[in-house]
């Protein structure tokens, strides 16, 4: 089992790294994808005999059990901005969101920064 995950772990990393230099092409290759998951599945269900009701419940307990349900239709950063405490757009005042937005400039600057040392560092190395 172990050789089969590496198998599409590594098969996975070349085909992103292919497909990530196309994006238009990556989403739509993700797209059908999507689809003809989804179409399997719906499939399967009527093959099985699945109600609307009987599909309705074991897809909450699948997404339930699994945490899903909360992060698919809520979606983590609201989860994560209510446990911090953290206001809505809308409940900000200009001042607060003119302070996010320096410090973020702020971030990317240091982050702009670090990325020239590693590049110098990578040029440096190759030498």
């Amino acid at each position: 089992m172990k050789k089969i995950s590496k198998f599409f772990d590594r098969f996975e990393d070349k085909i992103r790294g292919i497909l990530s230099r196309t994006p238009i092409l990556y989403a739509f290759i993700g797209g059908i994808g999507i689809v003809l998951f989804w179409r399997g599945v719906w499939d399967l269900s009527e093959e099985i005999g699945l109600s609307s009701l009987d599909s309705l419940i074991v897809s909450l307990v699948i997404m339930l059990s699994t945490g899903l349900f909360v992060s698919f239709f809520i979606g983590d950063r609201f989860i994560i901005s209510s446990l911090k405490g953290e206001k809505k757009l809308i409940e900000k005042t200009k001042e607060e969101i003119v302070t996010e937005e320096s410090e973020l400039a702020l971030i990317i600057s240091r982050l702009e920064k670090i990325e020239q040392k590693l590049d110098e560092l990578t040029i440096k190395s190759k030498q």
